[in-house]
């Protein structure tokens, strides 16, 4: 457990499935995140966008970070929102570090528009992983 929960802490690019209903296959976006051992995945986005939408509908979601260059490896959790609210200049900021260059930051910061944006906060209750370098 401890493993797969440092992987998640690092920096991938994740994607976020949602079940979108009757006769579609889930929601399956990219999105910057944050998660710290033993914690909540975060993540923001527009809260008007369909993503945002679903995830209201269906009270939870699924996010995959993987690492494609050897050695290959994934994280996928699941589980349920536990909270949502309007994103804090805070928490784009704490999200952004983890993407951008440090003195890249603040511009990205001081040029978005964080009234639109809505922070998801979902407590991990189902993981699966692999190491394929681990064969």
């Amino acid at each position: 457990m401890a493993a797969r929960e440092a992987f998640l802490a690092e920096s991938h690019i994740a994607a976020v499935a949602v079940d979108a209903g009757s006769g579609r296959g889930p929601l399956n976006v990219p999105v910057w995140y944050d998660y710290s051992p033993g914690g909540e995945v975060r993540f923001l986005t527009d809260g008007e966008s369909l993503k945002a939408r679903l995830i209201f509908k269906a009270g939870r979601f699924s996010l995959l970070a993987q690492r494609a260059s050897p050695t290959y490896r994934y994280v996928a959790v699941e589980g349920p929102v536990v909270a949502s609210a309007p994103t804090t200049l805070d928490e784009l900021a704490q999200i952004a570090a983890r993407y951008l260059p440090p003195d890249a930051v603040p511009g990205y910061v001081d040029s978005s528009d964080t009234r639109a944006l809505v922070t998801f906060r979902m407590r991990p209750e189902r993981w699966l992983s692999a190491d394929l370098g681990a064969l």
